[in-house]
């Protein structure tokens, strides 16, 4: 099976297990303010989506037009808002693990805007910026095969989902799919990956992130481009969805009353020390990690790491499943 190239560094270890952290603090929030803060959200997302396009028109416009009212705006640009509403109200019925869906998703977003709206390109394409050409898209034969490489990997991937959201969305973009449109689907199908972690993620979704930040986007894709690799990508989409969690919040969470969360529910009742919850955070991008991999990601001693698997088998946090050798590890749900 291919698998997308990427490096997990020892910041994105690091920002999981904050993110993870964060996680229940603004579903809490998003549960007790209820349809009217969904609704501001979902203004914002379809604005900052075709806002990153090109699209002139304000939030205000934007919520015009999902209330039904006339807007005096090119019509192509309210054709935008119109694909996007009808897409988003989409959101629950798409699943991000079918090529079927996505195909779904694009003719709606794109229907009047493109005349392959649905289907993959047929030809070149290419990215540019004032400077000129920055990426050249793979050859258009290519596209069914590269897709469908992609998506068996998300399925099968035992990636965090954090981990696997990052991947796919710069992957997805770098095989620019289609003859337009690719950046508003490459952001809607992270929000989707995310709504499997967490459904809070259908209302804190990843196009205002890198709206707040575009800049900061294309420098990150740039240097993965630079390096093969998406791990700078994956640096900077954590940071920015942990941001956005705490934006969305109020005061941080402090540490020592967080417990820890990676992702499932482990016990805030046990005591867990700072290098006990990053070497989990480590286990649930990588549930395969040993003792040397782990102090080299975590910037510590093998016989360190050593014991703090030692100390989280004690605890019955984790739990061996199958060899030294070739086991895993389990992040056990108390």
């Amino acid at each position: 099976m291919y698998t997308p190239p990427f490096n997990i560094s020892s910041r994105a270890i690091n920002l999981i297990a904050e993110i993870s952290a964060q996680i229940e603090r603004y579903a809490i929030r998003l549960e007790n303010e209820g349809l009217l803060l969904r609704k501001a959200n979902r203004i914002r997302t379809i604005h900052s989506s075709l806002a990153i396009e090109g699209n002139n028109l304000s939030e205000g416009q934007v919520c015009d037009i999902i209330n039904g009212k006339n807007v005096v705006a090119p019509l192509r640009e309210i054709q935008e808002v119109k694909n996007a509403i009808c897409t988003y109200d989409l959101y629950g019925s798409l699943n991000p693990f079918s090529i079927d869906d996505l195909l779904r998703a694009h003719g709606t977003m794109m229907e009047g805007l493109t005349d392959n709206a649905g289907h993959f390109r047929r030809g070149g394409v290419g990215v540019f910026s004032e400077a000129g050409l920055v990426h050249m898209a793979p050859p258009a034969d290519r596209v069914p095969q590269l897709i469908s490489a992609l998506f068996a990997w998300l399925a099968a991937s035992t990636d965090h989902l954090l981990i696997r959201s990052c991947v796919f969305h710069y992957e997805f973009e770098f095989i620019h799919p289609f003859s337009d449109g690719n950046g508003r689907i490459g952001r809607l199908w992270q929000s989707l990956i995310l709504g499997r972690l967490h459904p809070l993620f259908e209302h804190l979704p990843v196009e205002n992130m890198v709206y707040s930040n575009q800049q900061a986007y294309y420098e990150a894709i740039a240097q993965s481009n630079a390096q093969a690799q998406s791990g700078p990508f994956i640096d900077f989409m954590l940071g920015e969805i942990l941001a956005t969690l705490k934006s969305h919040q109020g005061n941080k969470i402090e540490e020592d009353n967080v417990g820890v969360n990676v992702g499932v529910n482990v016990g805030v009742n046990v005591g867990i020390t700072d290098s006990e919850r990053r070497l989990l955070a480590l286990i649930a991008v990588n549930s395969r990690t040993t003792a040397a991999k782990a102090a080299e990601a975590l910037s510590l001693t093998r016989r360190q790491t050593e014991r703090l698997f030692a100390s989280l088998r004690d605890k019955g946090i984790i739990s061996r499943q199958g060899s030294n050798k070739s086991g895993i590890w389990i992040i056990n749900n108390k």
